[in-house]
């Protein structure tokens, strides 16, 4: 079947991406690893030794860069509905976080470790159309805030993607009140013509989401 030309286009966008070639010389799975490089670069919020969590982790860029920072002394749970191929000192946990079932073998993993960080670079499979993808990524934000307040422990950070739109004014807000500080960042290696940034919260007060 031939190609449309939307999709040609992707393919040599993603194939030029000098990330993508980076990623393939570095050895991570995504480009979506630098993302996480920029912020840790610029925030420090990976230290050797702490407990984090990755939700939508696959196919594990993020992992790959915490696991790397956090040494065979941290601990990293990882989670995601999809197959992801496995990382050494990584646990994976595949399902949908947010069934009680999955839940419970992510605390199971956790073992009353205090989680330092929850970080999520998760979102849906976008339509391209923005009145409908915009609440599902929403949602998605939302879940996953659900599960940072139940297991981040006082001071702990939580970065998450998030797309400006519908949604996002009252998240940030909600935010705020839970932690001590929020930024935002927007990644060099993000594309330009995305519109997804990333939340950085820092500092749990250690209230749960109402």
């Amino acid at each position: 079947m031939a190609r449309s030309k939307t999709s040609q286009r992707w393919l040599k966008e993603h194939f030029d991406d000098p990330y993508v070639k980076m990623a393939q010389r570095d050895g991570y799975r995504s480009r979506a690893s630098y993302k996480l490089l920029e912020v840790q670069e610029k925030d420090r919020i990976l230290r050797p030794g702490i407990t984090v969590v990755d939700l939508g982790a696959a196919p594990g860029g993020w992992s790959q860069v915490t696991s790397r920072v956090i040494g065979d002394k941290g601990r990293l749970i990882a989670s995601d509905i999809l197959e992801m191929d496995s990382i050494p000192d990584v646990t994976f946990i595949q399902g949908d976080f947010t069934d009680d079932e999955v839940f419970a073998r992510i605390l199971d993993a956790i073992d009353n470790h205090p989680v330092d960080l929850v970080i999520s670079d998760m979102a849906p499979n976008m339509s391209g159309v923005r009145e409908s993808d915009q609440p599902r990524a929403m949602y998605l934000c939302e879940l996953a805030l659900d599960l940072a307040t139940r297991v981040l422990r006082p001071g702990g950070d939580f970065l998450i993607k998030i797309f400006q739109g519908e949604g996002f004014d009252e998240y940030h807000k909600q935010v705020r009140g839970l932690f001590e500080k929020v930024q935002m960042r927007k990644p060099l290696s993000s594309r330009g013509r995305s519109r997804e940034q990333y939340l950085l919260a820092r500092g749990f007060k250690g209230q749960r989401v109402e």
